[in-house]
């Protein structure tokens, strides 16, 4: 029987024969705390996650240009590249030294920091596509306009211009803009646009740290995350994949209720809602969407059979969450319960005339040249990939039925779809679209995630596979842990690599009708100072920036 960092069983991938059993690992002992390391592992990735934008605002390279795009995407890999088999060798190295006494704690630090790499490098892309330029992508126009004008009206003691949208993005954006802006809040949302990307790595790892250990957190975790990172507005889809984990947590905890002491459930209760509140603070769309799931999850794991105190230390534990969540985000809740309701979006996108049971690609409101649509597909219109899915869902539920974790992110997705239907099914009757489409981000991350689990549930069935084997002395187990643990961090460097890579080509700018145009308009606008921005085509620009892509869409 193998023991991870945490001294529970098989956190990590499934390992081989007749390993000697070790004790629990000697790091507990020389560095302290569980707590102490998930600090450690938590300023390992915020570090890690800082290394490639910093790295990346010393290259010189004209942004607009696409050689010197590629160039700059390929300089970011071999950067991402080289510092990821840094860490991976020193996994090797721990394994061979000192009895690999050191192993867990070196893939415990490895883990960590390719998910800082990871994202670290989007934001490195978005560090050379706004190079030579200081505005925030597309400049004062469209959301980042209205965001960066709403956060210097709260900055300065002004109502914002929506009360429903979220306050925590254009509070935190006002004051950093007066910490280290000088109050110039279009300039400090380009920092936060790129600090912003760069922290999404860290924060969806260490939350999925709750109930995974290190290398199942990046792989089963933190690698589904990146199909949704973001640059330009990166705190929605961030509190997405924060979201998920944190609620799976939840559930998990009030299924364990029933027989806690009564100060860390009402302590643990507590910190949940608070960490709740925050993030509804910073984006509520995906609470509405999760809502029924979460709800259906909590009444399936609540302690009904542990007597009437462990029922009451359920209700306990969510009475506490509750107050917490109250404490932090009660006002914008009443706002929302209010004048959310009548609050209406009018503005029909690309894909609200697409059928809204295709959910597996988001083109974004500027999809760019497009085809037929959605892709057709072999089984009946559906590709291979939302066949996989499904299959997913199903096997995950069948391997999983009693864990929390796996049907709290189940009850999450068939949410998440049936708002989608519902909202969508009265768009004609109401002209309106309620942001439906954004379901698209939930229903793919939850899919993702399913597919994941799926690998996790049998991994670790091949792990007591293993355990069995290891004790009859003819038993054929798989290879060491070791092994899986150093093969799975390569193969996750070069996929996140890719997709990270992807990811940040998406914004490099380009005068066409995708997000490549944002990042094209910031160098277009003229500087405070009424100089142009060091790359602007011709050396032109103007107070808006070039809007003919507009000729594009019309």
């Amino acid at each position: 029987m193998t023991v991870s960092t945490e001294g529970t069983v098989a956190v990590l991938p499934p390992g081989g024969p007749a390993a000697p059993a070790r004790p629990i690992p000697a790091v507990r002992r020389g560095l302290g705390s569980r707590g102490t390391l998930l600090l450690l592992e938590a300023g390992v990735a915020f570090g890690a996650a800082l290394v490639l934008p910093l790295l990346a605002v010393r290259f010189k390279l004209d942004p607009l240009d696409r050689i010197a795009q590629v160039s700059g995407l390929a300089a970011i890999q071999l950067r991402f590249a080289l510092v990821g088999l840094l860490f991976i060798a020193a996994v090797a190295l721990a394994m061979r030294l000192r009895g690999g006494r050191h192993f867990d704690l070196a893939a415990r630090i490895a883990a960590a920091a390719l998910a800082g790499l990871a994202s670290g490098f989007v934001a490195a892309g978005a560090v050379v596509a706004l190079h030579g330029t200081p505005w925030p992508m597309f400049g004062l126009n469209g959301d980042s306009g209205r965001i960066v004008e709403w956060a210097h009206a709260v900055a300065n003691g002004r109502p914002s211009g929506s009360p429903v949208y979220p306050p925590a993005p254009l509070y935190t954006l006002g004051y950093y803009a007066e910490w280290f802006r000088g109050g110039n809040t279009a300039y400090a949302f380009k920092d936060l646009q790129i600090l912003g990307a760069a922290a999404f790595g860290p924060l969806v790892y260490l939350c999925w740290r709750m109930l995974l250990g290190p290398v199942r957190a990046l792989a089963f975790g933190v690698a589904p995350a990146f199909a949704l990172i973001d640059a330009y507005k990166p705190y929605s889809q961030t509190v997405l994949v924060v979201l998920v984990p944190v609620l799976v947590a939840m559930v998990v905890s009030l299924s364990r209720t029933g027989t806690q002491a009564w100060r860390p459930l009402l302590l643990k209760g507590a910190g949940f809602g608070a960490l709740l509140g925050v993030l509804f603070l910073t984006y509520s769309g995906w609470f509405l969407w999760s809502a029924a799931g979460v709800l259906f999850a909590a009444l399936l794991y609540f302690p009904w059979r542990t007597g009437r105190l462990g029922r009451l230390k359920g209700a306990a534990f969510l009475g506490a969450s509750l107050a917490a969540f109250l404490v932090v985000a009660g006002r914008y809740l009443v706002v929302m319960l209010t004048e959310g309701q009548t609050t209406k979006d009018y503005n029909f996108r690309f894909d609200n005339f697409t059928d809204p049971a295709y959910y597996l690609m988001w083109r974004t409101d500027m999809p760019g040249k497009v085809g037929e649509w959605p892709p057709p597909g072999e089984y009946g219109g559906v590709g291979l990939f939302a066949l996989v899915t499904f299959v997913c869902l199903g096997a995950a539920i069948w391997l999983g039925i009693r864990r929390p974790m796996v049907v709290t992110v189940a009850a999450m997705f068939i949410s998440a779809w049936v708002m989608r239907m519902y909202i969508a099914s009265h768009m004609y009757e109401t002209q309106t679209v309620q942001l439906y489409t954004r379901t698209n981000n939930q229903l793919l991350y939850c899919g993702l995630l399913l597919c994941a689990l799926v690998a996790h549930l049998v991994s670790q069935r091949m792990a007591a596979r293993r355990a069995e084997s290891a004790s009859t002395p003819q038993g054929t187990g798989f290879p060491a842990r070791e092994g899986a643990v150093i093969g799975t961090l390569c193969a996750l460097l070069l996929l996140l690599g890719t997709v990270s890579s992807s990811m940040a080509d998406r914004y490099m700018p380009a005068k066409e009708n995708t997000y490549r145009i944002l990042p094209w308009v910031s160098h277009t606008i003229t500087e405070q100072d009424g100089s142009c921005p060091k790359y602007a085509p011709g050396g032109t620009c103007s107070k808006d920036g070039d809007q003919s892509w507009l000729s594009f869409i019309r």
